[in-house]
C-alpha cells in the first residue's frame, strides 16, 4: 500500500484512540455513587503562588465506599485544599478535623444519577463526533494523495470506515458500562 495512505490511515487510528481515551478520563469524573479518589482529580490547590493538582500535596484515600480522606504532607495546607474542593465546585462539603480533611460523599439520588447518565451519554456523543471527524479527516486526505488507482482509494476508504465502526462501537461499550454502574443503586 502507498506510504502516505498508510501514514493517514494510522494519524487516523491515533486519533479515534485519542478520543476513547478523552471519554474514559471524562467517564472517571462523573461519579457512580461510590466514593473514589479520581472524584477529587480536577481539584487544583494554590501551593505557595502556583496551582497545583490535590494529589501533589496531599495523600487522597477512600477509608470505605461514603468517605474520602484527604491527609496534606504540610498542615498549613488545610484551608488551601479546603477552598480548592470548595471552588471546584464538585457538590462537596470538606470537614477539616484539624489533621485531615473528611468528606461524606452523599449518596445518589434518583434525579442526580439520571443527570450523570445524560452527562455520560453526552460525552459518549462528543467521542463518537471526533471519531467520525477523524474519518472525515482520512477520507478528505485520501481523496487528495496523487497517482493512486481508484480501487486503492477505495480500499483504503473501507479501512477507514472499518475503523470508524469499531471505535463507535468501543463507545457505546463503554457507555453501557457507566451507564450501569451510574443507575445502579
Amino acid at each position: 500500500m502507498n506510504e502516505d495512505i498508510t501514514f493517514i490511515i494510522d494519524s487516523t487510528k491515533e486519533a479515534m484512540v485519542n478520543a476513547v481515551k478523552h471519554l474514559e478520563k471524562q467517564f472517571l469524573n462523573i461519579r457512580a455513587g461510590k466514593a473514589s479518589p479520581a472524584m477529587l482529580g480536577s481539584v487544583k490547590v494554590d501551593y505557595y503562588g502556583s496551582q497545583t493538582p490535590l494529589s501533589q500535596v496531599a495523600n487522597v484515600n477512600t477509608p470505605d465506599g461514603r468517605t474520602i480522606t484527604v491527609q496534606p504532607w504540610e498542615k498549613n495546607m488545610l484551608q488551601e485544599i479546603e477552598r480548592g474542593i470548595a471552588y471546584a465546585n464538585l457538590g462537596f462539603n470538606p470537614m477539616n478535623n484539624g489533621e485531615t480533611i473528611i468528606i461524606n460523599v452523599p449518596p445518589l439520588t434518583e434525579e442526580r444519577r439520571l443527570a450523570l447518565a445524560k452527562q455520560a451519554k453526552a460525552e459518549a456523543e462528543d467521542a463518537k463526533i471526533g471519531v467520525r471527524n477523524a474519518r472525515k479527516d482520512a477520507n478528505n486526505d485520501l481523496k487528495k494523495v496523487d497517482g493512486i488507482s481508484e480501487d486503492l482509494q477505495k480500499s483504503a476508504e473501507q479501512e477507514v470506515q472499518e475503523l470508524t465502526d469499531s471505535f463507535i462501537k468501543k463507545i457505546d461499550d463503554l457507555y453501557a458500562v457507566k451507564d450501569k454502574e451510574i443507575m445502579t443503586v
